[in-house]
């Protein structure tokens, strides 16, 4: 398995994100924050609006995807098959 990751700074927040390439060749992108008071929505966003697309776009574009909790924050994980 090729494992990238990347580690981010945003002021106040740290994020960190993960490529993994899985033996099967399925890639694994995987988003990592330290904010665990909320879990991401997938409310439908209003056509008219600006934003709130991205976990929307995931779940539409992904074969799998969910949310993990991890002691401080959480994860947000796609997969994609090949």
């Amino acid at each position: 398995m090729l494992t990238v990751d990347l580690t981010g700074r945003v002021p106040g927040r740290d994020f960190e994100l993960r490529l993994l390439l899985r033996e099967s060749g399925a890639p694994r992108i995987a988003v990592s924050d330290t904010r665990s008071e909320r879990l991401p929505p997938l409310p439908e966003p209003a056509p008219d609006t600006e934003s709130g697309r991205g976990l929307f776009l995931v779940a539409a574009l992904a074969d799998a995807w969910g949310v993990t909790p991890r002691q401080v924050g959480k994860t947000v994980w796609a997969e994609l098959v090949p």
